[in-house]
């Protein structure tokens, strides 16, 4: 009885990728300068100053690149700030998925309380917020720190910009894949013993 023929792993093998997060992605998931003064108004809290969260990041990083600029040569400096942009894009990207996820909630809570037959989600006694209405609070709280974190990544991508001279693009770095690496030394190890 013939096996039936399987392809060969090791040359089907593709390299996939984890693809980080872009700037793009950040300004899709975290609140506008608009959106973030609408959620300051509607909840009474302190709105940011984006612009100049934006334009302290962007000097952060100029006067970081310059007081490196001796010790690092120019594909150093760029790796480095690669990296460290990277982290403010990231951050602000996984804020941006916190506050949706945040917005979410309220609406579920919100539209369940609507309901007038439903007991469990009515107000709480005088001086307490609904549950629908703390959910709210936390998703504006979110919003607003979400758009102070957009600002900052902005501000350290134009600093990029300005110092490597190009658009600042997220490493895409290439996904280990341990079982597939131990199989193979399993196999090698295997074939070794037959000789």
């Amino acid at each position: 009885m013939t096996k039936p023929a399987t392809p060969n792993r090791s040359n089907a093998r593709t390299s996939q990728l984890r693809k980080g997060a872009t700037l793009e992605m950040v300004r899709l998931s975290c609140p506008d300068a608009t959106q973030a003064l609408k959620i300051a108004e509607s909840f009474g809290t302190a709105a940011v100053d984006g612009d100049g969260i934006r334009g302290l990041h962007e000097r952060l990083i100029i006067e970081t690149a310059d007081s490196l600029s001796e010790g690092l040569g120019e594909k150093a400096m760029q790796i480095h700030l690669q990296r460290i942009v990277g982290a403010f894009v990231g951050s602000a990207h996984g804020a941006g998925q916190f506050y949706s996820r945040a917005v979410t909630e309220a609406r579920d809570a919100t539209a369940k309380a609507s309901n007038d037959a439903r007991d469990e989600d009515l107000d709480g006694p005088v001086g307490y917020d609904s549950a629908a209405q703390r959910k709210r609070e936390f998703a504006a709280d979110m919003g607003v720190q979400s758009h102070a974190l957009r600002m900052a990544a902005e501000g350290a991508v134009a600093a990029y910009e300005r110092i490597v001279g190009e658009t600042w693009k997220p490493f895409d770095r290439p996904i280990e894949n341990p079982a597939a690496s131990l199989n193979r030394k399993a196999a090698e190890a295997q074939m070794a013993a037959l000789g």
